[in-house]
């Protein structure tokens, strides 16, 4: 049985700050840095990460930081991946329509990424990276994309913004890791030829019903961005 005792001699503002640790990964999944610094500067000392990874580890769960894109994220437990009844908890199922918008955004981020400097785009620069692999839209459909990556930590935008073609949006590192490496080539194994403008082969992929699942996103259906603030 894992011992708590460690809380009990935690400062007021460390606990607090451990709290919020808490909630934001088993609600968002993703802490950045550029986001979230306080919180990134808190889970990403030794100490405190280790401390967190107690507590995640009793519901399955663990922390892992990845200093250079300074992102810290929820992950299943090692000991637990193979656990019948608890691998898919930890999935945020992704429909068709969102993870190609999300794998446009990914792309975006990959041309422009630096370690230094933040990401941004534009609406327009989204707009026309789907016209020239023919993905097709509604405006209804883009916005609640948008706000689930948005819950996730994956961008960042204010809502008049993403109504005009010059609206900035900004690129998180997250988006590095919201899918595993295995998940990132099935999906694009399954989605490029669409994205191409070629008939997929209905016997083949994933099942449209089904969707694609994230690595850490929790599974319940998001509604708009929720603040622990």
């Amino acid at each position: 049985m894992s011992d708590f005792s460690f809380m009990d001699k935690m400062k007021d503002e460390d606990a607090y700050l451990f709290k919020r640790c808490i909630r934001r990964l088993l609600d968002s999944t993703f802490i950045v840095a550029d986001r979230d610094e306080r919180l990134y500067e808190f889970i990403s000392a030794e100490g405190n990460q280790y401390d967190i990874n107690i507590y995640l580890g009793a519901i399955g769960y663990k922390v892992v930081v990845e200093d250079r894109m300074k992102v810290a994220m929820l992950q299943q437990a090692d000991e637990d991946v193979d656990t019948v009844g608890l691998k898919r908890i930890s999935l945020y199922r992704f429909n068709q329509k969102e993870i190609r918008l999300l794998l446009v955004v990914w792309m975006l981020f990959l041309e422009r990424m630096g370690y230094a400097e933040p990401v941004f785009v534009t609406v327009g620069d989204i707009m026309d990276k789907c016209a020239l692999y023919r993905i097709a839209l509604t405006p209804a459909e883009i916005r609640g994309a948008y706000r689930v990556f948005k819950r996730f930590s994956l961008i960042d935008y204010n809502d008049d913004d993403i109504t005009k073609e010059d609206g900035v949006i900004r690129l998180y590192p997250s988006l590095q890791f919201c899918m595993d490496i295995g998940q990132l080539k099935q999906v694009v194994a399954d989605y490029v030829p669409d994205l191409s403008g070629e008939e997929a082969d209905p016997g083949e992929g994933e099942n449209p019903e089904d969707g694609t699942g994230a690595e850490g996103l929790p599974e319940e259906e998001p509604e708009g961005e929720e603040s622990d603030e």
